[in-house]
């Protein structure tokens, strides 16, 4: 029995021991997270001190320096450079497309040509096309057709007039595309060569209508200015004349109340005493009858 409970004894010691270690290490544990939470968040306090110093020093350079515009570097061309692309602009053909079918858009023509002239070494630099009126499109959308932008006629630079030329040719009244289910199926290409036409022509033609077009819409603006003026005007003459005609009507409409409605020798309590009467005093005596008769009686008795 004594063995027993002193190997009991022994038992609860030991686990007394093993259960007071592991709390002094999840104490230290403890205390070590603690510690390393406290030096992470002094670290991070630093860390935004230290930007908010680094952008209030940013702040005073930009107010002290401001930022300036950098300067786009001009690339001069030398004078052979320049006179080799005059030629190859010399070189260049023109071709014109008197009808352009819808769903047509300068890319895809450029890409349809391209594929044309590859095969000579040419190639296709600039296309231009011009967009039919916004009122015939408001009225196709107006009338459940399409609302797709469509062209009317366009120009094609080729890099070789002998190329366009060959092109203008072969090309003209000829179908766009031989597949039923392409959707240019049946349309046909209206080319042209231009002979002795320069890219340059075009964009003074294009500079010129817009020129045109500006002053136009100039004129018509001056034009509806002065005649909203001239009716702003009318408006103002005609509302003066109105109210000159309500007065006169008032005024005509008072002359007729104050006339008298009875005959002469009525009394006065009639409409003839609604009449106005004169503020003027009179000053000389009137010579009446009654008072002749008055002068008679006052003589006759002083006698």
């Amino acid at each position: 029995q004594r063995t027993r409970t002193m190997a009991s004894n022994d038992k609860s010691e030991r686990r007394s021991d093993s259960s007071s270690e592991e709390e002094q290490s999840g104490s230290i544990g403890k205390e070590v997270e603690f510690k390393q939470n406290s030096n992470d968040d002094e670290n991070d306090i630093e860390k935004e001190s230290s930007l908010d110093r680094g952008d209030e020093a940013k702040s005073k350079e930009e107010t002290a320096n401001p930022p300036t515009k950098k300067k786009r570097k001009v690339h001069k061309l030398s004078m052979t450079q320049t006179e080799d692309f005059n030629a190859k602009l010399k070189k260049r053909g023109v071709i014109y497309i008197a009808r352009i079918p819808p769903k047509m858009s300068p890319t895809k023509i450029k890409k349809l040509l391209q594929e044309i002239v590859q095969e000579t070494g040419a190639e296709v630099t600039r296309v231009y096309l011009v967009e039919e009126d916004p009122t015939v499109r408001k009225r196709r959308r107006k009338d459940g057709g399409n609302g797709s932008k469509r062209y009317i006629e366009g120009w094609v630079e080729i890099s070789s007039k002998k190329v366009a030329k060959h092109v203008a040719l072969s090309l003209n009244n000829t179908p766009i595309s031989n597949q039923k289910r392409n959707t240019h199926f049946g349309d046909l290409w209206a080319v042209k060569y231009l002979s002795k036409f320069q890219w340059s022509h075009l964009t003074e033609k294009v500079a010129y209508e817009r020129r045109v077009k500006e002053q136009k819409l100039r004129l018509e603006t001056l034009q509806a200015r002065k005649e909203t003026a001239a009716y702003k005007q009318l408006v103002e003459t005609g509302k003066k004349l109105d109210k000159i005609e309500e007065r006169l009507h008032r005024k005509r409409k008072k002359g007729q109340n104050s006339k008298p409605s009875g005959k002469l020798g009525d009394d006065d309590d009639g409409p003839s005493s609604s009449r106005k009467r004169s503020n003027v005093k009179q000053v000389t005596p009137t010579d009446d009858g009654a008072t002749k008769s008055t002068h008679k009686s006052l003589l006759g008795s002083l006698v």
